[in-house]
């Protein structure tokens, strides 16, 4: 039997009439009309308090009042022209800055060392270290306000910062873990192969493959400081509060309608930092 061989310029033409080959992608399941209400009404529920604070803080109103009556922008004059205001606004920027800077280290080395542990031991330490996410804030607050009062950090920035980042070590390890699973160890075999340092092949290989969730982490971290407020109300002194408990201080002590103004800012300071990871997104190359 013989072979038959086709030119080079019969095969493209072949080719040319051939069927072409569509890529086959996975059917996703149609979401059903009643799994859509239930999420556009949860979305509503947990929208509808900013949409009821930030009309407020363009009301003319001396107290809180719904609907707002008139258009003034007063309340965030109040706001920037205080000093008291301000200075609450200053400590919270910089204690989240601080604990997004520690929690964000400390939580990515928690994260590799958990990624290469196996073992009871390991789970048990994983577990530990995540007790912040399910413990009740009151019980939280408490330990640490008596631990802190023999150490004298109540009232000082050191506290703060060492008990936001209790807060915010979960957060960041959950975060860093996630992008973990996607992670090859064979790239750092390959880089100590080649005799990379265990410092460069972080800084070289895992880092920036990760990076994505270690950002996301520092995020967390800061938002979780910077919106806290029941361990705030325990550590806080007359010369040192953050935003939050003023916050709380404006509601309790003295009717103060300008915390409409400074929850709003809240609400854009923090959708516009968990859109940052939107933006840095890369783009998929498995297309």
């Amino acid at each position: 039997m013989t072979s038959v061989q086709h030119s080079p310029a019969a095969t493209e033409e072949v080719a040319a009439f051939a069927p072409r080959r569509r890529r086959v992608r996975a059917g996703v399941e149609k979401i059903p009309v009643w799994l859509w209400v239930v999420g556009v009404i949860v979305g509503l529920y947990l929208v509808l308090p900013t949409l009821i604070v930030i009309p407020m803080s363009f009301s003319k109103s001396a107290t809180f009042a719904f609907p707002p009556q008139g258009f003034t922008w007063q309340l965030y004059e109040n706001f920037f022209t205080s000093s008291v205001w301000l200075q609450a606004l200053r400590n919270s920027v910089v204690v989240g800055v601080l604990v997004a800077v520690v929690a964000t280290a400390l939580g990515t080395a928690a994260a590799l060392a958990f990624d290469r542990l196996t073992g009871r031991v390991a789970g048990f330490i994983r577990t530990l270290m995540l007790i912040p996410l399910v413990a009740p804030g009151i019980v939280l607050a408490t330990a640490i306000y008596i631990t802190f009062l023999q150490w004298q950090l109540t009232g000082s920035l050191l506290g703060f910062v060492l008990a936001h980042t209790a807060l915010a070590l979960p957060y960041v390890i959950i975060s860093v873990t996630t992008s973990l699973a996607g992670f090859d160890p064979q790239l750092l075999r390959a880089a100590a192969s080649l005799g990379a340092s265990p410092v460069r092949s972080f800084l070289r290989i895992t880092a920036p493959l990760i990076s994505r969730g270690i950002l996301t982490g520092a995020i967390f971290a800061f938002v979780t400081s910077f919106d806290e407020v029941v361990i705030a109300l325990f550590l806080h002194s007359p010369t040192f509060q953050t935003l939050p408990v003023q916050m709380y201080n404006s509601v309790t002590a003295d009717i103060d309608p300008t915390i409409s103004a400074a929850s709003s800012l809240i609400v854009v300071i923090v959708t516009l930092l968990f859109l940052v990871p939107l933006i840095f997104r890369r783009p998929d190359r498995n297309r």
